[in-house]
């Protein structure tokens, strides 16, 4: 153990000196933001001649500017909105910069009518109006900034996981994924009944739960997960928070709980009991008339704008190859109701015959069908499916009630016979033309990773994660990434 500290104390020091400069980096973004917008303001309720007022607008900030932005500051900071664990993860961060925001504005509003100062109304506006937006556009990309650099393996924190080894392998696995979260885990602390010198995914065991506080400081963490099987009792538990508040570590517990969005999760404490209330899964509220309504409205739009470019695709194919113009393809939908699921044509025309052979050759084991430079694509295919142009005679299917905008991706009836219990639950909502799987990879994705996505959005469906995808559909198009 003597060893492991030596060999981890100096890197880990600079990354600790990185991870405290994250709350420093964002207040100067803050202060710079608020200054920029507060010359902004001036200029514009100057030029603009927002509100008539005899108060000169350059004299009257001079006082009250300063006042603000310091108050503006003070009032983040008071609401824990330049908390070091606060960056790079979940909506909290914006949630907390906007009530501040809010609040700083109304008591600069108030301070100002009380002291009977003649602020002028136009650059209150302006710099609260411009001021809030810049603010989260600011964190926004702080964020980008460090979720980039963790997954170039800067800004991490090194992670303990304690727990029984299955649990410690189910958080690890979700912590090596998803890279932007930052978390670099190092070792797992086990229960003193188990003896094994790792967990089944590699994970080293570098002790037991009980001697928690010793190894956490031995191995230079920064956090520490408890996960299931952490401890015996809650007081056992109460002991080790205890005896870890010594430590500049932070304790996060890990429950058995994965895939459930937040919005399904409350805490609500009982007793003394820290309560985990889930509510049930959404995915009958993605078969409402809201979301239909959506989808008509958003095909038949599309279905117009792309016109043009539809009659040109379909040009296109049939000048190649004098073929079909159209691919009609059975696929399964809702509650297992199989329905011809239309595309551009982007193969061959007796693609389907030389399937079987083709995944003999690959070695293919079932799932998906996917491969890399597949002989019977066309040339104009290449490119439709390059950009995914090859899906959009799907908004009919949308349009005739068998697909949606967004969903799991449209299964083949071969695919669904081999579903088990748990992979049928992508049947319980209409596929989509994109969905979690789109934009998270498309065909890059194994199949594992597709299932996991498509049921991820089958229990957590929002209108607000429809529009979500869909925009960030755009970009994953865009960037051709997984796309063949």
């Amino acid at each position: 153990m003597t060893l492991l500290s030596e060999t981890t104390s100096r890197w880990s020091g600079a990354r600790s000196r990185y991870l405290r400069a994250l709350p420093i980096t964002a207040l100067a973004i803050d202060i710079a933001i608020m200054v920029g917008i507060g010359l902004v303001a001036i200029v514009g309720r100057r030029e603009l001649d927002i509100f008539t007022s005899s108060a000169d607008v350059e004299s009257s900030v001079t006082i009250a500017g300063p006042l603000i932005i310091a108050g503006w500051i003070a009032t983040i900071a008071l609401t824990g909105g330049y908390k070091r664990d606060l960056f790079g993860a979940g909506t909290d961060e914006y949630r907390r910069v906007f009530n501040a925001s809010v609040i700083a504005a109304g008591l600069s509003g108030v301070g100002c009518y009380l002291a009977k100062y003649d602020l002028s109304r136009g650059f209150f506006l302006l710099a609260f109006g411009l001021g809030i937006p810049s603010l989260l556009v600011g964190r926004l990309l702080l964020r980008r900034a460090v979720q980039q650099a963790r997954k170039h393996g800067s800004l991490r924190q090194r992670v303990l996981i304690a727990g029984s080894r299955s649990h410690v392998d189910e958080i690890a696995a979700v912590l090596r994924r998803e890279t932007w979260l930052g978390y670099e885990v190092v070792g797992a602390l086990t229960p003193e009944y188990d003896l094994a010198e790792e967990t089944g995914s590699g994970v080293p065991v570098l002790g037991n739960t009980t001697e928690a506080t010793q190894l956490v400081a031995l191995a230079e963490a920064d956090v520490i997960f408890f996960a299931g099987g952490s401890v015996g009792a809650s007081s056992q538990f109460r002991s080790s928070l205890w005896e870890l508040e010594r430590h500049d570590v932070q304790v996060v517990i890990a429950p058995s709980v994965t895939d459930i969005s937040g919005e399904r999760i409350n805490i609500r404490p009982v007793a003394g009991l820290p309560l985990i209330h889930i509510d049930p899964p959404t995915w009958s509220d993605a078969s409402r008339w809201g979301k239909r309504t959506f989808d008509l409205v958003g095909s038949a739009v599309l279905l117009a704008t792309f016109l043009p470019l539809l009659l040109f695709i379909a040009v296109q194919i049939k000048v190649h190859d004098r073929g079909p113009v159209l691919f009609h393809q059975t696929r399964t939908g809702k509650d297992g109701r199989e329905f011809s699921c239309l595309k551009f044509r982007t193969m061959v025309v007796d693609a389907e015959a030389r399937l079987a052979a083709l995944q003999q050759e690959i070695g293919f084991s079932g799932g998906l069908f996917k491969m890399h430079d597949d002989p019977r694509v066309t040339a104009p295919g290449r490119w439709l499916r390059r950009f995914s142009l090859d899906e959009l005679p799907q908004l009919i299917n949308v349009l005739r009630g068998e697909m949606s905008l967004v969903g799991p991706r449209p299964p083949l009836p071969h695919e669904v016979e081999t579903y088990d219990d748990r992979t049928s639950r992508r049947l319980h909502v209409r596929p989509g033309m994109t969905g979690l799987w789109q934009v998270s990879g498309r065909s890059d994705l194994t199949w594992a990773e597709t299932v996991r996505l498509d049921l991820y959005y089958v229990d957590n469906w929002s209108m607000l994660q429809d529009l979500s995808i869909l925009g960030r559909t755009i970009s994953a198009v865009l960037g051709s990434r997984g796309a063949y």
